[in-house]
């Protein structure tokens, strides 16, 4: 009986574990690829490593851009929606936000983020969308050149890090070649 629990429980924790992964592979696979301008700063995290925390243009949503208009605070953690397409720079760029769920226009998409806080002295909230933390090896986290991210927007509106670039190169090429 022991023996058939014990199996069990490690059938369910792999078949967890796999589950995971699935989900988490499926959403890079089938998601749409957009590109974000980043600003950086250069944290450690004592339990995880050297990572770098991105802070995107798109994190701070203009109140005007705000449909319906916000007129009080919103709370810390509030769920935003914002409506991203592609500038001529080819970096997307809010278009449009809101608390509530909407349908994007044509060609934007829509992603799904937190208020950090609300209004800020540029008459913007601020909000996270999960994609703030980009961990990378030890001593590779303090790049020097123009940060960029490529994101994938699954369905679910939940954006998640394929690629940084540094002065265009991938994060890695970059680091071995002594660009950081």
């Amino acid at each position: 009986m022991k023996l058939k629990l014990l199996v069990l429980v490690l059938a369910l924790q792999i078949a967890w574990l796999f589950g995971t992964v699935v989900v988490q592979e499926r959403a890079l696979a089938r998601g749409r690829i957009i590109l974000l301008e980043t600003r950086p700063v250069d944290p450690r995290d004592l339990l995880r490593g050297d990572y770098l925390a991105l802070n995107y243009k798109i994190s701070d949503v203009p109140v005007n851009l705000f449909l319906p208009p916000v007129k009080n605070r919103l709370p810390t953690g509030a769920r935003i929606f914002v409506a991203l397409a592609p500038a001529t720079n080819h970096f997307y760029e809010i278009v449009e936000a809101s608390a509530t769920k909407f349908v994007p226009p044509p060609g934007a998409v829509l992603v799904e983020g937190r208020s950090a806080w609300s209004r800020n002295a540029a008459n913007s909230i601020h909000v996270e969308y999960g994609i703030e933390r980009y961990y990378v090896s030890e001593g590779m986290g303090n790049p020097s050149g123009k940060l960029t991210v490529q994101v994938v927007v699954p369905a679910s509106g939940h954006p998640k890090i394929k690629e940084v670039f540094v002065d265009g190169k991938p994060y890695a090429e970059a680091a071995k070649n002594g660009t950081q």
